[in-house]
């Protein structure tokens, strides 16, 4: 693939939310942002020399909360990138902001900066959930930090976490209805799911914490689809709903299988060198991270080679969650064997798959259990 992306991990927030599982770290003291920034920009050009000759296609700012880090310091990363790598003249640029009102005011900055599309993490529109979900703003903060946004970057995306303690389908409906008024061609709808070594997990473990059922969580499910796709809004992944034209690149770019290059702490990158796909992965903690690149310009803590099964299994993984599936030629390439036509089409009767122009894509049924698909193609 031509397609390059860079994805770029801010790791702080104000708080750490009770279903969050991702690498993020919370700060009592000021966080020197412009040197974690120049930290980053280091580990760019630690990256830049593991890939030659690429164009980035597209930047992600991740987090943690991107929308903590201040304009300059955003500018500082993006201007670190462009004396790097061409940037091709169309790359989408993103940054996930949370839509309190102190964040909001960065936005502006972040357009000048180069941040052309923002991704903001509404989450729920009723203020007992945004309180149980630990998030700090209100339902008409989230909405006037959204409606802000789209009036200053060309593409915005409406996310929400759904299958929360306590809905049901009528409430859903409601607030889905209302965030659909609002969005403006692209919507991130994620079930939420315990993760392990989360406060939910531990709620959940004590019975303290209960969520849909099985049954519930797939009406809740087919709600969204039904109501997104009434709206124009095709799901183009399990989780993900645009117009055409609307999609996230950089997404679609992990979702095809493409090459990426992370920095930041906890950052994971796929490259290829030669014949080679490496797997990459930073230290996690920041100060840490940031000692690392200090003292040998990058703060890889991990580096393996991917073997071909293990590339096959990835390609199936990330491929099946979009509509438009895999190449069923490139996997056989990867995997140095053909996925099992008998499997295929026992899948294919139970209306699990379809192959289609050499490529194999999950039906709505499928996607409800993919991971069951998933081990029954790649076994």
């Amino acid at each position: 693939m031509s397609a390059f992306g860079v994805y770029v991990h801010w790791p702080f927030c104000k708080a750490k939310c009770p279903y969050c599982d991702f690498n993020s770290h919370v700060r009592h003291a000021p966080v020197d942002a412009t040197g974690f920034a120049q930290s980053l920009v280091d580990e760019l050009r630690w990256m830049k020399a593991r890939t030659p000759g690429r164009t980035v296609t597209s930047i992600f700012f991740g987090g943690g909360t991107p929308s903590l880090m201040p304009p300059a310091a955003v500018g500082t990363v993006l201007d670190g990138i462009a004396a790097l790598w061409p940037v091709a003249p169309d790359a989408e640029i993103t940054l996930e902001a949370n839509p309190t009102s102190v964040e909001a005011e960065h936005f502006r900055g972040y357009r000048s900066a180069g941040v052309n599309r923002v991704s903001v993490g509404v989450q729920a529109l009723n203020q007992d959930d945004l309180t149980a979900l630990g998030r700090q703003h209100t339902p008409e903060e989230a909405l006037a930090a959204f409606r802000l946004a789209a009036s200053i970057f060309p593409r915005v995306s409406f996310d929400m976490i759904y299958a929360r303690p306590g809905q049901t389908l009528e409430s859903w409906r409601e607030e889905l209805a209302r965030a659909l008024t609002e969005q403006q061609g692209h919507m991130s709808l994620y079930q939420l799911t315990i993760e392990p070594e989360t406060r939910f997990a531990d709620l959940h473990a004590a019975g303290k914490l209960l969520v849909p059922g099985d049954d519930l969580a797939a009406d809740l499910y087919d709600l969204t689809q039904e109501m997104t796709e009434a709206a124009g809004l095709a799901a183009y992944e399990v989780s993900n709903h645009a117009r055409a034209g609307g999609e996230s690149r950089h997404n679609l770019l992990y979702w095809r299988y493409g090459e990426y290059a992370g920095v930041g702490p906890g950052a994971h990158s796929r490259l290829i060198d030669g014949g080679n796909r490496l797997a990459l992965a930073a230290e996690k903690h920041p100060e840490t991270w940031r000692d690392l690149v200090t003292a040998r310009g990058h703060g890889i803590a991990q580096e393996e080679t991917v073997s071909p099964e293990e590339q096959a299994r990835e390609m199936l993984l990330m491929g099946l969650r979009i509509s438009e599936g895999i190449d069923l030629q490139a996997y056989a390439r990867l995997s140095n064997r053909p996925i099992s036509s008998g499997r295929i089409a026992a899948l294919s009767d139970l209306g699990l798959v379809r192959h289609e122009n050499a490529r194999l894509k999950a039906t709505p049924a499928g996607r409800k259990i993919l991971n069951a698909v998933i081990a029954e193609l790649a076994d």
